[in-house]
């Protein structure tokens, strides 16, 4: 039910923003396009300089929100990571809103800069916090001391706002007083959330006030000369408006913080409100966006011609991390320009010039590519996100379409700037896009969906309120005259619609794969090819045949995946060429995303993190893998004591050690499986499966298989992987009966190494021991005091301890391995999805 309230939720947006957009028709019903391009022209140069400076003032306080909350949850991170931090989440946000959104930024930063997922969380409830209490704070003060009126046909059931003051002030002042009187924190879904001190307190109200007096005095400065109230009851307007923004959801707020000021202000020229409102989204809204874009660029340019000192190469990490979704919104962005300049008319006083200079033809036709290259920009610039090497190709191409159709559409030389600095960010940053991927593949989310259509509305609307004047007929559209801006913005709509609707058609008819499937043998075979070449020996755990099997287009590369609930769980790395690994985690996200589930991948290793960290994901460290190198493996010296001593017991016992190869396992199946019902038996479980081999006669005859044998009868067993190029050699199924004399499982590895060192083999991989190796330390995150604890007390039940004091007598070399998913609330869930579905036997039925 969750699950379709989320997927219904962009539509709710779509109908607000329709919603404001009609009624913001009718708030405007008396003026047209020149209107308000006129009134825009006349706001006075110092109004706009003294815009542009408290802009540059509020954004230095907004650090004020990083800042309370990174020393919130003590961390030692500078105050430069800080700034960076919070002007290029706030710049994001308020642009981009949920599609992008400064959540997706921070998280990308401040996870490149080592906080955990849990303290990222704890750092977004606290921005939010202070936002909010600062809302209620000070919107409370307003509307108690300067009430403004409500209109009556918003029939709520008081004249004015002063009761809905004393309300908010209510909440703020309950707010404070828990901080007061609680110490302990308050637990939310297994997070702990400590609650801000008093002083603390008073820092959030203090920053959250001054952030919003400043941003309503650029409103009212821009708007002072049209509208006849004071600064006090126009900041109480303004919190409103901005309070409905937020609750909308509505990407940047577009056209319902407009409604909200129109309505409340009740000016008798709402055309110069709505101008004074334009300019401010102008200065406060685009231009840092773009100056964020240009540093992005002037950096990139800096790294390419080889000035990066050390501090460059410190800042290289951040703009990895952002510079793909910062700039594939800026072209979302760039794509609205272009249908919003193709849906209002030329400029009257350029008409002339280009009529001397252009021909007609090529002005159409500019015009019409202008359209068609806005709506390609906005479907493409998902593929950037994606870093995908064809979107950077075509919109790079599509950018320089669209600066020469912008100049010879009607001289349009301000789109041809915002165009151009994009296109430089762009090229300059094309180290960042170099996965290799079909475009017709990337998945829309819903808020992306829904914002492309939010987009072409507007431009609609646009076009629509700027020709009201005009009286439709079927001769408009084959009118083509140098005036002719309504027929070329009917021609710009129907080719900008027909661009969405045939990459929404060409989606739709895709073959999209089933949830999850059993592996078919054609792909078994596939991934054997793989699994070959491979000097990994866990890989070959894909020939169980218990895990779906995602392959690239080129069946180059291969993830083995099983799915829990929600969570959609790939063991280990991907299989094959590493220069495809990073694309196909890529579909594996998108395949996820598809059923709304959670990406997991368990039990990675330490050299791809970055792939993992790139996608956004939370890095969890499970314990570490043990690999004796078998060059240096004998049985000498006082620490192989308890080794020889096994040895020599089983030699006493009459046991004798042999490696049976493949063709001779058929033979011995039935033994085998005997000894394993016993030993099942006796240790009173049942068979797991998933990360860990289960006795099944069709994957134990890909394998040779060593066994000890006690005067004639076999007593224990174990399948022997070998890796590729002899790098690794690792045992997958060992089990013995119940009687089987002491030790005979170090016989069996001992013989087994020894054989592999003989052999030429350079590791045995003796795999995971569980939760060990974690740090324990007083500041170390929940999950490490959690797990640390269980490896140590937790012997009983799970044997952590034992297995990793059993695998130190071959004296192994530790490397970490890790879980890799989204993280956060859902990390204890996912956890038990994992337990679970190795727990889950699936030799006889895949999970769907």
């Amino acid at each position: 039910m969750l699950h379709r309230l989320k997927q219904l939720a962009p539509l709710a947006v779509i109908a607000v923003f329709m919603g404001a957009i009609w009624l913001l028709s009718r708030e405007l019903k008396h003026y047209n396009i020149h209107d308000i391009r006129n009134a825009i022209t006349h706001i006075p140069a110092w109004r706009l300089w003294a815009a542009g400076g408290l802009t540059v003032l509020n954004y230095l306080v907004l650090i004020g929100y990083d800042y309370l909350a990174v020393r919130a949850i003590q961390h030692p991170l500078s105050l430069g990571k800080i700034s960076l931090a919070s002007f290029t989440g706030f710049v994001t946000s308020y642009n981009f809103g949920a599609v992008l959104g400064g959540t997706s930024v921070r998280y990308r930063l401040y996870s490149a800069w080592g906080l955990s997922a849990v303290e990222i969380l704890q750092l977004v409830i606290m921005l939010g916090t202070t936002y909010w209490i600062g809302v209620f704070a000070l919107a409370g003060i307003v509307f108690v001391s300067h009430p403004f009126p409500i209109p009556a046909s918003l029939h709520f059931p008081f004249d004015n706002v002063q009761p809905v003051g004393y309300i908010l002030l209510t909440v703020a002042a309950c707010y404070t007083s828990l901080t007061l009187i609680r110490t302990k924190p308050i637990n939310v879904k297994g997070i702990q959330l400590k609650l801000p001190g008093t002083g603390m307190t008073l820092l959030q109200l203090a920053v959250s006030a001054i952030d919003l007096i400043l941003v309503a005095f650029i409103v009212y400065t821009l708007l002072a000369e049209d509208i006849s109230i004071g600064y006090g009851e126009f900041l109480g307007i303004f919190l409103m408006a901005t309070v409905t923004v937020v609750l909308s959801h509505v990407p940047g707020g577009i056209g319902v913080f407009e409604l909200v000021m129109l309505t409340l202000l009740a000016s008798p020229d709402s055309g110069k409100i709505l101008a004074g409102l334009l300019v401010f989204r102008v200065i406060y809204y685009l231009i840092p966006l773009f100056a964020a874009v240009i540093l992005l660029g002037l950096h990139e340019l800096s790294l390419n011609r080889g000035l990066a000192s050390r501090v460059m190469q410190e800042t290289s990490r951040w703009s990895t991390a952002i510079a793909p979704l910062i700039l594939s919104g800026c072209t979302l962005l760039a794509g609205a320009v272009l249908l919003f300049s193709g849906a209002t008319p030329i400029v009257t006083a350029r008409i002339g010039s280009l009529q001397q200079t252009l021909p007609l033809p090529l002005i159409e036709v500019s015009h019409f590519l202008g359209s068609l290259t806005g709506a390609a920009l906005l479907v493409l610039a998902r593929g950037l996100q994606r870093r995908l090497d064809s979107a950077w190709w075509l919109i790079t191409s599509l950018l320089s379409v669209g600066i020469a159709v912008s100049l010879m559409k009607g001289f349009d030389f301000e789109e041809a700037i915002l165009l151009s600095v994009l296109l430089f960010a762009l090229l300059i940053s094309r180290k960042q896009y170099y996965r290799k991927g079909a475009l017709i593949h990337a998945r829309f989310s819903p808020g992306w969906a829904a914002t492309i259509l939010t987009i072409v509305i507007c431009s609609i609307w646009l076009g629509l309120f700027a020709y009201r004047h005009v009286e439709y007929s079927d001769e408009l559209w084959w009118a083509f005259t140098i005036k002719g801006d309504a027929s070329r913005f009917l021609r710009g709509s129907v080719g900008a619609i027909a661009i969405i609707l045939l990459f929404a058609i060409s989606r739709l008819v895709a073959a999209h794969k089933p949830r999850t499937l059993p592996p078919t043998p054609a792909e078994l075979d596939a991934v054997k090819q793989l699994v070959l070449s491979s000097p990994q020996t866990s890989t070959q755990l894909a020939l169980l045949g218990d895990k779906s099997l995602l392959f690239n287009d080129r069946q180059t590369a291969c993830i083995m995946y099983g799915v829990q609930k929600r969570s959609w769980i790939s063991l280990g790395d991907p299989i094959g060429a590493d220069t495809e690994r990073g694309e196909l985690i890529w579909q594996f996200r998108e395949l996820v995303d598809r059923y709304d589930g959670w990406p997991v991948f368990y039990q990675v290793k330490p050299e791809n993190l970055s792939l993992y960290l790139d996608q956004g994901l939370t890095i969890l460290k499970l314990g570490e893998e043990a690999r004796v190198p078998l060059d240096s493996f004998d049985l000498q010296g006082g620490k192989r004591r308890k080794l020889r001593q096994a040895i020599n017991h089983c030699e006493t016992e009459q046991c004798e050690y042999s490696l049976i190869p493949r063709d001779g396992v058929p033979k011995i199946l039935g033994e085998l499986k005997q000894i394993s019902d016993a030993w099942l038996q006796a240790k009173e479980i049942s068979e797991k499966g998933f990360s860990l081999g289960y006795f099944d006669e069709t994957y134990l005859k890909q394998f040779p298989i060593a066994i000890v044998r006690q005067q004639g009868r076999i007593i224990a067993f174990a399948n022997v992987l070998e890796g590729t190029g002899k790098d690794e050699l690792s045992a997958d199924l060992m089990r013995h009966i119940p009687e089987a004399p002491p030790g005979v499982m170090e016989y069996l590895f001992v013989e087994l190494l020894l054989w592999g060192r003989q052999q030429g083999y350079q590791w045995f991989n003796f795999g995971m021991a569980p939760l060990s190796g974690i740090e324990n330390r007083p500041l170390s995150p929940v999950w490490n005091r959690t797990a640390n604890l269980i490896f140590r007390y937790g012997d009983h039940f799970y044997g952590f301890e034992g297995l990793r004091s059993y695998k130190e007598k071959f004296d192994p070399v530790w490397t970490p391995k890790y879980l890799a998913s989204p993280g956060g609330m859902a990390l204890p869930q996912i956890l038990s999805d994992v337990v679970a579905i190795i727990a889950k036997n699936q030799s006889n039925s895949n999970r769907t």
